[in-house]
């Protein structure tokens, strides 16, 4: 694994402790300003507030306790300053080893030598 890689899985690592923490500024942090998420549900965020004003408002209510899941299946660098990543992603309800299982798509890119992610989408999976 090259540096570039190491950094980019950093950031994955880093939501999931985010989302574990229940922590939405730590979590928005990770996203660059004007990143984009879609969700399998058909929710639509728009830039940083947007993002950290969700994850809020969702550790506040129903994601209350809830801990993340990142799990890699591909990381492909796009030379030295982007990325794709696919991954396993969920959340898990407190006490339960299983969760929602979803795919997801990941573009992250460095932001003034800071990789972040630039966009966000997932889906249930098939296979």
């Amino acid at each position: 694994m090259t540096s570039n890689d190491n950094a980019v899985r950093e950031i994955l690592r880093g939501t999931v402790n985010a989302w574990t923490d229940n922590d939405p500024d730590a979590f928005a942090e990770l996203y660059a300003k004007d990143a984009t998420v879609t969700l399998a549900d058909g929710t639509y965020l728009r830039g940083r507030d947007e993002i950290r004003a969700f994850m809020a408002a969702g550790f506040a209510g129903p994601l209350r306790g809830t801990s993340g899941i990142d799990e890699p299946e591909s990381v492909r660098l796009l030379g030295a300053d982007a990325a794709v990543v696919i991954s396993r992603s969920g959340f898990r309800q407190p006490g339960s080893n299983t969760g929602p299982e979803r795919r997801a798509t990941w573009v992250l890119s460095r932001h003034d030598g800071t990789w972040q992610v630039d966009a966000y989408a997932n889906s249930p999976t098939a296979n």
